[in-house]
């Protein structure tokens, strides 16, 4: 094969985001920095790319005619096809009740508008290193709670579970570390890794999430507060 013939694999990135000024700021950015671009205006726009041309991740604006970037979030997130792809939301509502919702609705991150393109090359990264980040651990099993780290596939008495990347990187990372306490900070260094621009109760609500997944089948229980300290992960 000739030299001009090899192509590396770029991570493309979905830009759902109704300004253009934005879009092409966001673009340029992430092109300058080796990742691939779509873009879109509305949902509409962003179901046809996702089905032609999947993403590694979608960078999804809070606001936007038509559908909410958090309703949007909720349909990407309840579709076995598109329930594994990342998720970074952009917003203007900056207070926590907010962010809680945003993360609610099945991002994996947010971010405040305005914001710096290096902040948001950064979570891009960050988000794209925790879902992509090779594990050698084959699968795991705690009592009929199944994960399979290289599908991210989680199977409770052989039930599939629907679960974001995040959520899995957490639930592996407990299951892995059992019985001993991790505090909020440790966690976001362990599963979010250091250097993330992500506050402490961002964990808090993915525990909750996790949480909620498990309650069906008396899973939750496992993933224990230990109170003033932080959680620890026991099947005892």
């Amino acid at each position: 094969m000739h030299e001009t013939e090899l192509s590396i694999k770029k991570d493309k990135i979905l830009i759902v985001e109704d300004e253009a000024a934005i879009r092409d700021m966001l673009g340029y950015s992430l092109m300058k920095e080796g990742f691939s671009c779509d873009e879109a205006a509305d949902i509409d726009q962003a179901r046809a790319s996702v089905e032609t041309n999947r993403p590694s991740l979608i960078l999804l604006d809070w606001m936007l005619p038509g559908m909410s970037g958090i309703d949007y979030a909720r349909r990407l997130r309840s579709v076995p096809e598109t329930r594994d792809i990342p998720i970074i939301m952009l917003t203007a509502k900056g207070e926590e009740a907010d962010k809680v919702k945003a993360l609610d609705s099945g991002a994996d991150d947010y971010i405040t508008k305005p914001f710096s393109t290096k902040e948001l090359v950064a979570r891009v990264k960050a988000v794209l290193r925790r879902y992509s980040a090779d594990n050698e651990d084959g699968v795991i099993e705690v009592r009929g709670l199944l994960l399979d780290p290289d599908t991210y596939r989680v199977t409770a008495n052989e039930q599939d579970l629907e679960i974001s990347p995040t959520e899995f990187k957490l639930l592996h990372f407990f299951i892995t570390h059992p019985e001993r306490v991790y505090s909020r900070s440790q966690l976001l260094d362990h599963v979010w890794g250091e250097n993330v621009y992500v506050e402490e109760r961002t964990v808090d609500v993915h525990i909750r999430r996790l949480r909620k997944t498990l309650e069906p089948f008396e899973f939750d229980k496992f993933i224990q507060t230990v109170r003033s300290v932080g959680y620890r992960f026991s099947a005892r």
